[in-house]
Formats: structure tokens, sequence, C-alpha cells
């Protein structure tokens, strides 16, 4: 394990912009966000306040989730809602619903069904590249360590293929596919023990797949956060401690800082890079509290926020969570969506971030 690269120190600071009740932050396009209720899908741009949320599309879900998605304890039981979203260069976007793959195409209003999830209920992450491929892994329990599928498509989201195969007993799920605009390639990353926790890079033909660390629970990521110095990425493991790290453009992994539990989500803008953390309780991670960190170079990172998790069964109503928008966001912005969480359950909130 390599030394952390020496940068500078520098201040991130965080002030509460707006609290938004009963939605989910989903993607960034620039400056405009896009988040969720329930099964609508709302858009504004983030340049000034108060943000004025515009209506873009809806998905109609089976009539059992139109139902249980109208209230708080039944939408966390059935896991309802949009969980992933990707913008496309085409204008379509293409959204996670539990069992299916949706897709908006430009100029319409209802998201269509384009691929029924035959195994898992969703992907973590979606991922859309400039020359037009939109990618996903399975995530699905496996016990029996079959073969492993990415799902890709070429036509914007219409129609899908398997575009790359792991093979059985090499890897559980896939947690991640992230694109790489610095070196024009993807990063997969793979769970959940021993020789299945992977982080692989890809060619975009996936003419080349190089396993570049593999082998522990260290190496058991799914939150990524690509930069021009390298792949931050923290990690996921009930059953180690968790840290947050770099791998630089070397190849080297650089251990950066120390996080209080298993981590799923992380994301940028243009003042930091921030990684949050989640309630899951075993011998290693003892903690009751869902918290944000942030740095402004990668190095010092800081507290931005945390929340005491709520009382409510984490087996049926899931873990306390702070999920954070994939896309790429170019403002001073930060969005976090909690769940399970006491005073915050369904919220999103909004801190504009400074340096000194």
């Amino acid at each position: 394990m390599a030394t952390a690269p020496a940068i500078a120190p520098a201040s991130l600071k965080a002030e509460l912009v707006a609290t938004l009740p009963n939605c989910r932050a989903l993607a960034w396009q620039g400056d405009r966000l896009y988040l969720s209720r329930g099964y609508n899908l709302y858009s504004a741009r983030m340049t000034a306040t108060p943000f004025e949320w515009n209506k873009v599309a809806s998905y109609s879900p089976p009539w059992h989730r139109r139902f249980s998605s109208a209230f708080s304890l039944s939408s966390r039981l059935f896991r309802d809602g949009f969980h992933a979203l990707s913008v496309l260069p085409s204008g379509n976007l293409v959204a996670a619903v539990p069992g299916a793959i949706v897709t908006l195409k430009t100029g319409e209003t209802e998201f269509r069904v384009t691929h029924r999830i035959g195994r898992g209920t969703r992907p973590l992450h979606i991922v859309a590249t400039p020359d037009g491929r939109t990618l996903w892994g399975e995530y699905f329990d496996n016990a029996q360590r079959s073969e492993v599928h990415l799902f890709g498509s070429q036509d914007g989201g219409l129609t899908w293929g398997i575009t790359h195969a792991f093979p059985a007993q090499s890897i559980r799920h896939v947690h991640n596919v992230v694109y790489d605009r610095w070196a024009d390639c993807l990063w997969i990353f793979t769970g959940d023990y021993g020789s299945e926790c992977k982080i692989i890079r890809a060619s975009l033909d996936f003419s080349r797949v190089d396993e570049i660390v593999a082998g522990d629970q260290q190496s058991r990521a799914v939150a990524a956060v690509i930069t021009e110095e390298g792949i931050y990425f923290s990690s996921d493991t009930p059953l180690e401690q968790n840290f947050i790290y770099l791998l630089d453009r070397a190849g080297k992994v650089h251990k950066i800082e120390s996080i209080s539990s298993s981590s799923i989500y992380g994301c940028r803008n243009r003042n930091g890079i921030f990684f949050s953390t989640m309630v899951e309780p075993s011998d290693t991670n003892q903690t009751d509290a869902v918290t944000l960190v942030g740095a402004s170079n990668g190095v010092v990172w800081e507290q931005i926020a945390s929340w005491r998790k709520d009382r409510w069964s984490m087996r049926f109503f899931q873990y306390g969570n702070a999920f954070l928008p994939d896309g790429e966001n170019t403002t001073d912005l930060l969005a976090a969506s909690t769940i399970a969480v006491e005073g915050a359950d369904q919220t999103t909130t909004i801190w504009r971030t400074s340096t000194n």
C-alpha cells in the first residue's frame, strides 16, 4: 500500500441551502439536477435560488406499487421509486426501477420498460459514455456464483444485450461501472468475498479487460469518483475497518482516510470529493450514524453532516444511508438524499460548498 501523495491542505465548508422532503436526488447533468418523488421525475437548473423544479416525466408502475409508493414505510419496505438514472448524450434518460430498466426518449413524458430484470431487482448504477454506449451490471444474490452479465445498449437505451460476461465462480455480482474521461475507459467494481472483490479496467469495446486491484475486502467497493489524478473509491465491507483510497494513474493504491462504516455512494462537485457511509451493523461496523465526508483536495477529509438511524427494522425498512447522485456536477452545490434516519427520512438536503 503506497503512502498518500503530498497535497497542500485546504478547508472545505458547506452551507445549508435547501431541504426537500419526500424526494431522492438521482443525477447531475452540468448545472441541472434530476430528482424523483415516487415514480415522477423532476429537474431544475441549480444556478439560482429558489430552485424551480419542473416535471420531466413519470413511470407507471404495477398497481400495487402505485399504492405502496404513496406511503413512507411501505415505499421503504418494497424499495419503490427510481434507484438510478443516467443522462445519455442523445438526450434520452435511462433509469432503474424495481424489476426493470426504463427509458425516456427525448421529447416524451413517459418512461417505458426496455428490459425486464431477470435476476435481482435492479442495478446499483447505470453509466453512459460519450460515444453513446449505456451499461449496467447485474446485482443479485448469486449464491451459486453463476455467470454474471454486463448489459449494454448502443441505441439510446431502447434495446439491451449482453456486453460482457464474468465466468461462473469468478464474482458474485457487479457493484458499479464508471466511465473515465481522462483515460477513455471503464472501471468495473465487483464483489463480495476473496478473489471476487475486483477493480477492473476495460476498454469501451471490452477488447481489453484487466484486473488492477483484487483479492481482499479493501478491494470490495461500490462508490468511485474519477478525477484527473486517479480513482477515489471507498471500501464497502462489514468485515473490516473501511477506508477511502486513491488508485493513482500509475496503478498504485493509496490509503487516504478511515471511515466509520461501509460506503456505497460517492460524488464530486467543482469544489470537492464526497463519500457517504451507511449503517450496516457488524462486529466491525458498530456505529448507528450515517455520515457524509468531503475533501477539497482528496487528502484532508472533513465531516459535512451526520444522521442517526431511525427506529425501524433495517431488515425490512432499509439500512440508514445517504444517496449521492451520479453524473457530472459543474456547480458548487452538494446534494444528498437520506433514508431511514431520524428527522430526514427520504429527504434531499442541498448545501453550497466553498474552500479557503
